[in-house]
């Protein structure tokens, strides 16, 4: 199952670009646009900093494929 994502929107919601954004998690803007695209899985500890900067939970932004983003 593919992880899918919520980033973009997430992101856009909160008006922070993707440099922005990847400046406060510590990673590149190409990290962001990647993630973003699901070309890139984040590590757990990506995925909790990138919930942390967006002041969200980390299965609102990532869930897996095939799956509702609460899990049915």
């Amino acid at each position: 199952m593919p992880l899918e994502n919520n980033l973009r929107a997430m992101r856009a919601d909160h008006g922070w670009t993707q440099e922005s954004l990847a400046r406060a998690v510590g990673v590149t803007r190409q990290t962001i646009h990647a993630i973003e695209k699901g070309g890139y899985e984040p590590s757990v500890r990506l995925a909790l900093e990138l919930a942390r900067a967006l002041s969200v939970r980390v299965d609102e932004l990532f869930w897996l494929g095939g799956t509702t983003k609460e899990g049915s």
